[in-house]
């Protein structure tokens, strides 16, 4: 079977971003990303189909030599029955034996934290963006902060210049 082409992948139908964790960039440094699939009840798929989930407080993490994602809000199917899920439930992460030897091995070296980014389809599966991250100083998220509010600026002023309004 051959592998479908980026392009491809982007052009189907079944690939849609769900959820962002906005915040995310804001309050870590970002180290590493891993893309991890995720196990889900039926009803779960459902209601992220219809574009309905929360990362905001979420955190993924490691429980005997696995990963699991805490946190994450997907509400109720408004169409299931009784077997419907529980809408903060703990979630496992689908990821290779090296993968996780590698995430464990980083996070008991320093102070790292497994951060979820996004939740999205591809391919009409449900993946994860992970990222290995350090937690940010109140200085830093500062500089952060003005380092883009200066590029904006910067980016600005070469507009009003290439349009000859200076």
């Amino acid at each position: 079977m051959a592998k479908k082409s980026a392009a491809e992948v982007k052009k189907s139908r079944n690939n849609q971003v769900v959820a962002t964790n906005r915040k995310a960039r804001h309050n870590y440094s970002i180290l590493d990303t891993f893309e991890a699939g995720i196990a889900l009840m039926g009803t779960e798929v459902k209601a992220l189909r219809d574009g309905q989930a929360s990362l905001a407080d979420a955190f993924a993490t490691v429980d005997d030599g696995e990963i699991w994602l805490r946190n994450v809000h997907i509400p109720e199917y408004h169409h299931g029955s009784w077997t419907n899920h529980a809408p903060r439930r703990n979630r496992k992460l689908l990821l290779h034996r090296s993968q996780i030897d590698t995430l464990i091995g980083k996070i008991q070296d320093g102070n790292l934290s497994l951060v979820p980014l996004s939740l999205y389809f591809l391919d009409g599966k449900v993946k994860v963006e992970l990222a290995l991250a350090r937690g940010k100083q109140a200085h830093d998220k500062r500089q952060s902060l003005a380092k883009r509010d200066a590029e904006r600026e910067i980016t600005r002023e070469l507009g009003r210049r290439s349009k000859g309004m200076t």
